[in-house]
Order: structure tokens, then sequence, then C-alpha cells
């Protein structure tokens, strides 16, 4: 019999069931796959301080970091990437890194550096969830980490002051939302009907920014605008989070967001940039990909999205 798997993260808010965003990717790509959680919230001691978050735990085996609780997943053969293609495995990967480096820094930034979300909402959040005297450590902690991570994911010294990359950070985050947003167009998921580890990553790192009260962001304000990714993050709520039946999705436009029709030189440049990638990866994981694969794990298929198409909105 399988032992059970835990999976430690942070909690629920703002209409989600992590305002973290790995551990939303490790959530979401759970759904999808069909793998059995039980969800515990951290709670933070002096013991586990320095603990990585979201952890899963799986008898005497503990993982950490998103990406490799994903493997580890794979491994028990819940794999909601079976059914990809070579190409479209590639394609996952070049996205997902996309998302790291140019969609990251500007989510820390943003939660963690604005001084107006760090101390409205960021900071009261994280303090909530943490005992005294925690609660007056470790948001300053996690602050500190996010604006050391920004600094080095853009290739900056660390004595370097975050005023000089922040408007290059939101610049580049804003077109990586424009090509998700263009590579989504009118479809329910980046890949046909199914979800995979693409739309687990995209999930994790939308929702937050569409769900959470803001005092201030220009990001948000941005994302608002595509209308098909705040729709793409309200589906995959209703339809694997919602707490009741499934409910009916909202029926998505005949019409392609207006970024497919004004997508600028430096979107296509990083169009570009990502199909290249993804052709040197699709070439180095062909033999990868050859070898036996399990399939999924998958307990009930989960209604098709597609079928609600001209549902009326919730």
């Amino acid at each position: 019999m399988a032992a059970a798997m835990e999976l430690r993260c942070w909690g629920g808010d703002w209409g989600l069931p992590s305002v973290h965003t790995d551990s939303l990717v490790v959530l979401a790509y759970a759904k999808f796959s069909g793998a059995k959680l039980s969800v515990s919230p951290v709670d933070w001691t002096w013991k586990t301080l320095t603990a990585s978050v979201p952890e899963l735990v799986c008898g005497d085996t503990v993982v950490q970091e998103p990406t490799q609780i994903l493997n580890f997943l794979r491994k028990q053969r819940f794999n909601a990437d079976y059914e990809l293609t070579a190409r479209q495995g590639a394609d996952t990967m070049a996205y997902i890194a996309l998302l790291e480096e140019k969609l990251r820094p500007a989510l820390l930034h943003t939660f963690w550096v604005d001084a107006e979300n760090y101390s409205n909402l960021t900071r009261p959040w994280f303090a909530s969830r943490s005992p005294f005297p925690l609660n007056f450590f470790i948001p300053s902690r996690l602050a500190n980490v996010a604006l050391t991570r920004i600094l080095v994911t853009r290739g900056e010294g660390l004595l370097h002051r975050i005023s000089e990359v922040e408007g290059k950070i939101y610049s580049d985050a804003k077109e990586c939302l424009n090509l998700l947003s263009y590579r989504l167009g009118t479809a329910d998921y980046f890949f046909d009907n199914s979800p995979t580890s693409l739309d687990a990553f995209a999930f994790g790192f939308l929702a937050p920014l569409h769900k959470a009260d803001l005092a201030s962001s220009p990001l948000q304000s941005h994302l608002r605008q595509l209308d098909n990714l705040t729709r793409f993050c309200d589906n995959i709520l209703a339809a694997h989070f919602s707490p009741d039946k499934p409910r009916k999705i909202a029926a998505r436009s005949g019409l392609l967001p207006p970024v497919q029709e004004t997508m600028d030189a430096n979107l296509q440049k990083l169009t570009q940039l990502v199909n290249k990638e993804s052709n040197l990866i699709e070439k180095m994981d062909d033999n990868l990909r050859s070898s036996p694969q399990h399939k999924p794990h998958r307990t009930e298929p989960k209604p098709s999205l597609s079928s609600s198409k001209n549902s009326t909105p919730a």
C-alpha cells in the first residue's frame, strides 16, 4: 500500500487554497494528476524556522521545491504530462523557465519589496500566521530573501539598489504576461483540454496577483486587462478547488484578447526566444522521452471545461 503524502505549505486566503506561489503550483499539479495529498498549513516554530515551503512528506522521504516535488509525484505515477508530445514537453520547460526569469522577480517585488503592499497586506498576513515572537521576525526575513532573489535572478550584485532594476523588472513581467496571454488564446488550458504542469505553474504565478487586494500594483492592473488569463485562473479554481460540485465555468469569448492584435516587437522577440529554447530542450529531451513511461494515476476524469463554453457564467 502506498504511503500517505502530506504537503506542508502556506495556508489559503483571498479565495485561494494557498497565497504562496510555489505551494499553489504543487496543489494545482496534484489536482491535475489525481494525487491525493493531506495538506498541512505550516506552523512556524524555532525548530522549523529554516524549513523550505512547500515540503512533501511521504513515509521517510522529504521533498522540497516545486520542481522536485512534481518529479517525485511523476515517479509515483501521478503524471499530468503523460500525453504531451516531445515538442509540447519542450514548450512546457521553456515557458516555465520564462516564468521564473521574467515574472517571478516582479511578483516578489510586488508583494515583498513594494512598501505599501508589504505594510498593508503581506507583512500582516504572514505575521498573523506565525507564533509570537516569530511574528516579528518571519515577515522581514522572507522580505530579505525575496530582495536577494530578485537581484540574483536579474544578475545584479547584492550591493545594487532595487530601484536601479525596478523598471526593467516590471517591463519584462508585462511582456511575459502578454506572451502567456497570446499562447493561451481562447483555450481553457495551454495544451488542448487537459491541464498539465505548465498550467499548474501558470496558475501558481498568476492567481495570487489576480486575487490579492493590493494597494499598489501596475502589474495587477496589466493582468486584469488580459481577460483570458484571469478567466484561466477563475476556471481552475471553480473546476478543481471548489468545495461544492464543479460549478459552471465562465464561457470564453469568441474574440482573441487585444494583445494578439497588438503584439509588439518585444513580444515577438520573446516568442522567438521561447521557440529557440524549446527547440534546444526538445533535442536534449528526445532520449529521455523515448524511454518507457507509466500512465498516470487519475482518480476520476475532471469534467471538460470545453463542455461549459456556452454555459452561463457562475
